[in-house]
């Protein structure tokens, strides 16, 4: 058991440290992205599926509430806290249009979508940068390695160098993480 605990931390910071290699200028281009649809009135919808959707209200919590510092909320929502929304577009529409749907109803030109998907090919995920990008708002995704199907959908892709789930998750996680701190200090 020790030499999994060891194996793991070390595969975690060797993915981190590729991370900030590969992608630090790309999240700090995200970052100013936020902060001026912030800026203009716009909103953040933050979206994903299992571990990704909870990540989505993690961001959102930090981003609403605070992260390091008391400050006015910054707008932001998560896509994925609404159940009676999720089950009635997934009965009346299918699974693919969860996030959609919502956004059909709620985004507008200037606002930001942030996307959260491991594989990159989550069909829903996929289907609502697609629309995004059809209605002028700004696509960002999180991914694993390559980014899957969202590479071409994401104005910005942040693609984990990783092809491990745990992995893309742990990095994604200090991804965000520096992204709220960064949106937080330059708003505020």
């Amino acid at each position: 058991m020790k030499y999994t605990v060891i194996k793991r931390f070390a595969e975690h910071s060797e993915v981190v440290g590729r991370t900030v290699e590969n992608l630090a200028d790309e999240i700090v281009k995200a970052v100013k992205i936020i902060v001026e649809s912030c800026r203009s009135g716009g909103e953040l919808f933050v979206f994903g599926n299992g571990g990704s959707a909870a990540d989505a209200q993690h961001i959102a919590g930090e981003l609403v509430g605070r992260y390091m510092k008391d400050r006015p909320p910054v707008r932001a929502r998560a896509l994925t806290t609404d159940t009676s929304i999720i089950t009635s577009v997934s009965n009346d529409y299918g699974y693919d249009s969860i996030f959609t749907r919502q956004l059909e109803g709620i985004a507008r030109k200037g606002d930001v979508v942030l996307a959260l998907t491991t594989s990159g090919d989550s069909a829903n995920v996929v289907k609502a940068l697609e629309y995004c990008r059809s209605r002028d708002v700004v696509t960002l995704a999180i991914t694993g390695k390559g980014g899957g199907r969202c590479a071409g959908l994401a104005d910005v892709l942040l693609d984990v160098p990783s092809d491990r789930t745990p992995a893309i998750q742990e990095a994604t996680q200090v991804i965000y993480h520096v992204i709220c701190e960064l949106v937080e200090e330059s708003l505020y």
